[in-house]
């Protein structure tokens, strides 16, 4: 690669080269111009005194204050300090009402519903979805089918101290490991299966042995799931009639529920956010469904 340094002008634009040239490739000499750099010292100069006026420096256990001793965070609660100010006396009539008072009056049930859609938001969209249509594993909080019950007090009491978590009063109830455990036979768990899928009317195999099912059925689900299979919401045990299946509806899933048990877990949030959300969150979450229940 040959390298030169001698100045000369440039044929094509004659401009003035730098007296650098690379493989025949020669630099032109284009300064950038003044406003571009009067515009980038001015940057500079914003940048230091930023750095002076707010914020900005880590140190090694702090960081720099700032002149004007502005925080971002200080700024934050200030707002949400005047936004509770604001709603200060709707929040207080939530706390004072019932679940029926608030659901009564159309002015706080709008302010409920919306104070819960918030906390929903925040605290039950991740597993439920963002507008409660759920997932696999996880209830559709719109089709008014509820596992633990769907009156107000009863959505309340799930929501407050969760399903199978650490609360002593919340609901407790779990689907056994038939396989896993020993308790039924593979031939047993695939005509109990193929009975299941027969109470809500699904397509069963040619070869399935319903009445070889409905006994294993009988023998060993019904004290749970009912002798018709409508479900039991004292145990959280679900309807298999009505044709909405939390984990799915084939035949693979359902037994592999049978082998290996089933007991998702909600939350207790009692303790976790407050009495007034709590309410808030309830009204919010009965009414996803059209409103249609009790």
């Amino acid at each position: 690669m040959a390298h030169e340094t001698h100045e000369q002008v440039d044929a094509v634009t004659g401009v003035t080269t730098t007296g650098h040239t690379w493989d025949d490739i020669q630099e032109l000499n284009n300064p950038l111009p003044r406003w571009w750099l009067w515009t980038f010292y001015l940057t500079i100069v914003w940048a230091v005194l930023y750095a002076i006026a707010y914020p900005a420096i880590p140190l090694v256990s702090s960081y720099t204050k700032g002149f004007l001793g502005w925080h971002s965070r200080e700024a934050v609660v200030a707002d949400l300090n005047a936004l509770k100010q604001q709603r200060s006396g709707m929040t207080a009539k939530l706390a004072a009402s019932s679940l029926d008072e608030i659901k009564q009056s159309p002015e706080l049930f709008a302010f409920a519903r919306a104070q819960g859609k918030a906390a929903f938001g925040d605290n039950c969209a991740p597993c439920h979805g963002a507008g409660g249509a759920g997932a696999k594993g996880y209830p559709n909080l719109n089709d008014d089918d509820w596992l633990w019950g769907g009156s107000l007090a009863q959505v309340e009491q799930t929501i407050r101290f969760g399903a199978r978590s650490t609360s002593d009063q919340g609901h407790s109830g779990t689907m056994p490991a038939f396989g896993r455990d020993g308790m039924l036979k593979r031939e047993e768990l695939s005509h109990v299966a193929d009975y299941v899928l027969s109470l809500s009317g699904l397509p069963i195999g040619k070869s399935a042995d319903l009445k070889a099912g409905a006994k294993v059925y009988a023998d060993n689900c019904a004290a749970c799931h009912g002798d018709k299979g409508q479900g039991m919401q004292e145990l959280g045990a679900p309807n298999l009639t009505d044709k909405i299946w939390l984990f799915g509806s084939d035949k693979a899933t359902i037994m592999e529920g049978l082998h290996n048990g089933r007991g998702g877990v909600m939350p207790a949030w009692h303790g976790r956010l407050d009495d007034t959300t709590i309410k808030a969150l309830t009204l919010y979450v009965h009414s996803l469904g059209g409103d249609q229940r009790p």
